[in-house]
């Protein structure tokens, strides 16, 4: 029998992207260059067909057609970033009036169109200045992002009122720091904590900055991606390597922006290894008394683990994975483009967690989608038929209502993403989007999942 899933009124119902992933004129008006912008020009053989992110899906000429276009499509809210190397090139100095114009245009743009502005100021995108005084290790480059972060909240805080300071913080420290998958491609588990540290404390110096401001009816949260950590089994040892991952994974950005401390297990374990990062009382403070308002939450995959097999290498790299082992479940549904497993229940467990171990703080999934290879495949009457993106989202929303029911304090639904959009080392290899891009026209054309979004949108809910 069909059951239909109504969400609370005013749930937000939209999507989200970024400034590097949709804006192209990369060159353009003043902007200054960032770390993607760096490294593609000198080695864009670490790029995907080495595509780099010079016109991505033209967003700075388009957005009023493609806002116009997210209205069609029922969302009555958007998520996008400024890009810092834009707005203040170089990071920090002299304010780019031509950038001022454009955000000003786009914020103007959404508002007209009943669509609220959600403003990430920090996705992935260092001013390449920045980066060479050491990004976030370097205290400076943190003053220089509270700097940055004011100017924003003075030039756009009057209309927009739902504000992040980080999305994904995690993922430079990964990427830039341990794995080889983002500028500066440094492996050093040292640094990466110094790094993650320094993003911590650079957020809660802009929420310090934006307190000052006392914005009428203004937010300010965060934007992690939580993956719900599970163990093989329930054996002491896997249990353990579980909640190392857990620390490492989830709790290393979650508990000191929401809780304002860092968990002690974490800390222990950063000390016996000599990993702990610079720091002073000082600093603690200003993380405890600036804590997020509200918390997006992207998710996409589960961690399976299991307890170590071997011994870590004594001479090797120190990192997360000399505390377990990853776990491939018989069984597991994966998405074959992105390598990714798909367990919708996760969201529900994420949830679940924040209710009753975060004070259930107000949030909103920020992110969730499928990337897929080759839609064009799928073409059946001009239209990409991607059932399967639909059945996605909706086995996503089912557990998301299963777990506001059971009291989680759940706001909204953003989709990744509006459009198909550049993505960081694989260009357009995997689409994301409810509105397929076509790389040599720039022609937009919506899928069938985004005809399905529009109605789920409208009704507030679907029916299954």
């Amino acid at each position: 029998m069909a059951k239909e899933y109504k969400f609370p009124e005013g749930f937000w119902w939209g999507s989200a992207t970024s400034a590097v992933q949709i804006e192209g004129a990369a060159n353009e008006d003043g902007k200054g260059m960032n770390v993607w912008d760096y490294w593609y020009k000198n080695e864009p053989n670490r790029f995907f067909d080495r595509v780099g992110p010079q016109v991505t899906s033209d967003f700075y000429h388009r957005y009023k057609d493609d806002i116009k276009l997210m209205k069609e499509l029922g969302h009555n809210s958007f998520r996008f970033s400024i890009s810092w190397s834009r707005l203040i090139p170089g990071g920090v100095g002299e304010v780019n009036k031509k950038a001022v114009e454009f955000y000003n245009s786009v914020i103007d743009e959404l508002i007209k169109n009943d669509i609220e502005p959600f403003v990430t100021l920090f996705h992935f995108d260092m001013p390449i200045e920045m980066q060479n005084m050491g990004g976030f290790e370097n205290r400076k480059v943190v003053e220089y992002f509270a700097e940055y972060a004011k100017t924003c909240f003075e030039l756009f805080g009057d209309r927009v009122k739902r504000w992040i300071t980080f999305n994904e913080p995690i993922v430079p420290v990964l990427g830039g720091y341990l794995y080889n998958f983002h500028y500066p491609d440094i492996v050093d588990f040292k640094r990466a904590v110094q790094f993650a540290y320094g993003t911590v404390l650079a957020s809660a110096r802009a929420i310090e900055e934006f307190k000052k401001l006392q914005i009428e009816r203004a937010k300010i949260g965060i934007v992690l991606n939580l993956s719900p950590v599970y163990p093989r089994s329930n054996h002491p040892a896997d249990l353990k390597a579980a909640e190392i991952a857990d620390l490492f994974y989830n709790r290393s950005f979650l508990d000191p922006t929401v809780k304002g401390e860092y968990p002690k297990e974490l800390v222990e374990l950063l000390k016996t290894y000599n990993h702990l990062p610079e720091y002073s009382d000082s600093d603690l403070e200003l993380i405890k008394n600036n804590t997020v308002e509200y918390l997006g939450v992207n998710y996409y995959q589960p961690i399976r683990v299991k307890a170590k097999e071997n011994m870590p290498n004594p001479y090797g790299v120190f990192t997360p994975n000399w505390f377990y082992d990853e776990y491939i479940m018989p069984g597991r549904r994966m998405n074959p483009y992105r390598g990714w497993e798909i367990y919708e229940r996760g969201i529900y467990d994420i949830m679940i967690n924040l209710r009753d171990n975060y004070g259930n703080i107000g949030s909103f999934i920020s992110e969730n989608g499928m990337g897929v290879e080759g839609e064009e495949r799928f073409i059946k009457d001009g239209i990409i038929q991607d059932d399967y993106r639909i059945e996605f989202i909706k086995e996503h929303l089912k557990w998301l209502h299963k777990a506001i029911e059971e009291g989680c304090n759940v706001k909204g639904y953003h989709l990744w993403t509006f459009m198909d959009n550049w993505s960081f080392l694989n260009a357009y290899k995997n689409r994301y989007g409810l509105v397929s891009v076509d790389l040599k026209t720039q022609k937009r054309t919506i899928k069938k999942s985004g005809y399905w979004y529009k109605e789920l949108s409208e009704n507030n809910g679907f029916v299954d």
